[in-house]
C-alpha cells in the first residue's frame, strides 16, 4: 500500500499477514490479496507510533464498524494525523497533516 515495501510475515499455523500503519490503508475497502487473488491477508493495522491497533481478516467490516472506537481514541493520542470519518474513500498518507 501507498508505495511501501513491507514483509509478508508467514505463520506456519496461522494465514498471511501484513503489519501497515493504519493510514497507509485509507481508501481501500478489502484486504491486500496473494496467489493471484486466492488468499487475502490479515492485516495488523498500526499506529503511527508502529505500535498494533487492530487485527482484521475484514477490512471492510472494520471501516464501517470498530474503525470508529479506534479513530476517537487515535485523534486524540495522535492529533497531526489524518483520522477521516469515511477511510475507505480517502486517500492513503504516510504523512501528518502539516505536510498532507
Amino acid at each position: 500500500p501507498r508505495g511501501s515495501r513491507i514483509a509478508i510475515r508467514y505463520h506456519e499455523d496461522n494465514p498471511p499477514a501484513l503489519a501497515v500503519r493504519m493510514q497507509e490503508m485509507f481508501g481501500e475497502a478489502t484486504n491486500p490479496t496473494i496467489a493471484q487473488g486466492r488468499v487475502p491477508l490479515v492485516l495488523e493495522l498500526l499506529s503511527p507510533a508502529q505500535r498494533p491497533l487492530q487485527i482484521t481478516r475484514d477490512l471492510s467490516a472494520f471501516w464501517k464498524g470498530a474503525y470508529r472506537e479506534v479513530q476517537k481514541e487515535m485523534k486524540g493520542r495522535y492529533p497531526k494525523h489524518v483520522w477521516p470519518d469515511d477511510p475507505a474513500n480517502t486517500a492513503p498518507t504516510r504523512r501528518t497533516k502539516k505536510y498532507s
